[in-house]
């Protein structure tokens, strides 16, 4: 009787064990991710220079409590001083022009506390994408897509961050970038879920857009399929300066089909610090910042 006790409560904690294993993996990851060209620190941008603006970036982040954001235009010394001001997040990410510190870097931030990077890189865009500045195809300048294979600590979820700047003169640069970077995926995290997330430097017209989002392995807009979408319709403004009818969304986050997009939001130029409301943000970057909130 003895025995049989001890077998059916060792079948029953063997049974436990397995359900809280199988629940924990059924567990769904949701995320509030964000692309966010936060522009280069430029001594001609008067008082929307980076020093006036650093500390409000920084801020943004926090107060949106978001998770994961891929960002454009970071120099190494902005990099630095989000390093120092975002302690919770961790980053991975090279400077383009020398793999390393020189040229604008595309990182990507995310929480310590909630994902832990199994592995990350950077490629080039362009026939060699080892090899570090070089131009690709008909391209203006060297450009490069950073990636991170990201694992969610509560759950063991495994998924692929990309974030990459394209061209902003070669067709072919970006239309090839685009394929590059579905390749990337492919070879990565296979049919994981995976989010690219970047300023393309065109709108949903272009043969780069078209690319991406009617290929084989394809990817979908998060704002045209977000179940709730808030915000202008543009993502460039230009310091306020560009004439409203010339405004164009050129900022993306596209997910793989599985991903659910529970909301797209683009914020405002003119922001208000939740933290600080009676405090004016003001003009953060020419880029207003593109949130989702994902679940996969």
């Amino acid at each position: 009787m003895k025995k049989t006790l001890l077998f059916v409560f060792a079948v029953i904690a063997v049974s436990c064990s397995v359900f809280s294993s199988c629940s924990k993996s059924e567990d769904a990851t949701e995320v509030k991710w964000a692309t966010f060209n936060i522009r280069y620190d430029n001594s001609d941008d008067s008082l929307n220079n980076w020093k006036y603006r650093r500390d409000s970036v920084a801020n943004y982040l926090k107060a949106q409590s978001i998770d994961i954001c891929g960002m454009q235009e970071v120099l190494w010394s902005q990099l630095m001083d989000l390093e120092e001001r975002l302690p919770e997040y961790q980053h991975v990410g090279v400077c383009r022009d020398n793999g390393s510190d020189e040229g604008e870097a595309s990182p990507i931030f995310f929480r310590k506390d909630r994902f832990e990077a199994m592995d990350s890189g950077t490629f080039w865009l362009s026939q060699y994408p080892d090899s570090v500045g070089f131009i690709g195809w008909d391209g203006a300048c060297c450009r490069i897509a950073t990636w991170a294979k990201l694992q969610d600590k509560k759950n063991g979820k495994i998924f692929m961050a990309v974030n990459t700047h394209f061209d902003h003169v070669g067709v072919e640069a970006r239309k090839n970038a685009a394929l590059l970077i579905i390749d990337k995926i492919k070879e990565i995290v296979g049919d994981r879920p995976a989010v690219l997330t970047g300023d393309f430097n065109v709108n949903d017209q272009s043969d780069a857009y078209q690319t991406i989002t009617t290929n084989e392995f394809v990817l979908k807009d998060a704002h045209k399929v977000a179940q709730q979408v808030e915000g202008p319709s543009y993502s460039w403004h230009d310091w306020g300066m560009q004439p409203m009818a010339e405004r164009e969304k050129i900022d993306f986050v596209f997910v793989t089909p599985t991903i659910e997009v529970i909301s797209s939001k683009i914020y405002q130029e003119h922001l208000v610090d939740s933290l600080k409301p009676e405090t004016q943000w003001g003009y953060i970057s020419d880029h207003n910042p593109v949130v989702t909130e994902l679940k996969f």
